[in-house]
């Protein structure tokens, strides 16, 4: 090569031009940003001077994208619970929404007790029943006193037990269950009708008609004429119906000395003790039904199936 010629720089057909087309697509006419998408600004493709977004932007729009995913997730994750926790807030309300009502309807004026019925009663009046609970009259059937109920009704000795149904909107039902006569106990000159527990039914100077007569030993009331009277009343209650219809007079001298005898003057039947009666009313209905025995003035029924007449 020649030492003295001189080398001319050999042009790029071209790249001018090429740089000015990259340098024109990377810049942005300022009216394209202004009619530019928000998600594009969000998502860096433009920013508010034209250029490419920061690092910093694209941190800050990379931590708001995920927190989005996260939220999303999270909703995603919880939904049944918050379902759950929704079924639970909606029965919790219809329940509250019943019970209120409940309370506004039973404690109304519209639920007060207006109507007291008495049910079931033969010696007491209904009516002196009714008069007695009246106090009751007016209140809602929830707040109706059964402890007072209770008390009126005690100052009644011929009630045994009794039972309340509430009817709304304002009836009260009051089943009386009476005490039953069994048997007549003489006090002085006074004859006692009396039930199996020895509460007084009625008093009169003369014997009711169609009871025995029980006379237990020792002065009336005392321990030893109690137990008499128990052991009386128990041969009474397993008597058949046509035995104990002509039983006239029961004595007891002891509880295991239980002695009848039968009325118009009829025979004596020893009972012994209450034990075992269902067995000695069987062997005695047999033996007074037996032809050819003749007149019997005693059956000792005391031993079942060991029948001693005389």
């Amino acid at each position: 090569m020649d030492q003295g010629a001189t080398t001319a720089p050999i042009p790029v057909i071209g790249q001018e031009p090429v740089a000015r087309e990259a340098i024109a697509q990377e810049s942005v006419d300022p009216g394209d940003e202004a009619t530019a998408s928000p998600e594009a600004r969000r998502g860096g493709i433009i920013s508010r001077r034209g250029r490419p977004p920061s690092a910093r932007a694209q941190l800050r729009d990379a931590r708001r994208k995920r927190k989005r995913f996260e939220r999303g997730e999270v909703r995603r994750f919880t939904k049944r619970s918050r379902q759950r926790r929704l079924a639970w807030l909606s029965g919790l309300a219809v329940l509250g929404a019943l019970v209120l009502g409940v309370a506004l309807t039973a404690f109304s004026p519209l639920m007060a007790l207006h109507t007291i019925q008495v049910q079931g009663t033969q010696r007491i009046s209904a009516s002196a029943l009714q008069t007695a609970l009246a106090g009751q009259l007016g209140r809602p059937l929830p707040l109706v006193d059964f402890g007072a109920i209770k008390r009126d009704l005690a100052a009644f000795p011929l009630i045994r037990s009794y039972t309340t149904e509430s009817h709304p909107p304002g009836t009260l039902i009051v089943r009386i269950v009476e005490r039953k006569p069994v048997a007549v106990t003489q006090v002085g000159s006074k004859f006692l009708l009396v039930d199996p527990a020895g509460v007084t039914i009625s008093s009169s100077a003369q014997r009711p008609a169609g009871y025995p007569i029980v006379k237990p030993a020792g002065a009336a009331g005392s321990a030893a004429w109690r137990s008499g009277f128990t052991a009386a009343v128990a041969v009474l209650q397993v008597l058949p119906a046509d035995l104990l219809s002509k039983v006239d007079v029961v004595t007891a001298a002891t509880t295991d000395d239980v002695t009848f005898t039968l009325a118009g003057g009829g025979p004596t039947v020893v009972w012994g003790s209450p034990d075992q009666s269902d067995l000695k009313a069987v062997d005695l209905a047999r033996i007074m039904a037996a032809p050819g025995l003749g007149r019997i003035t005693v059956y000792d029924v005391s031993s079942p199936h060991t029948v001693v007449t005389r």
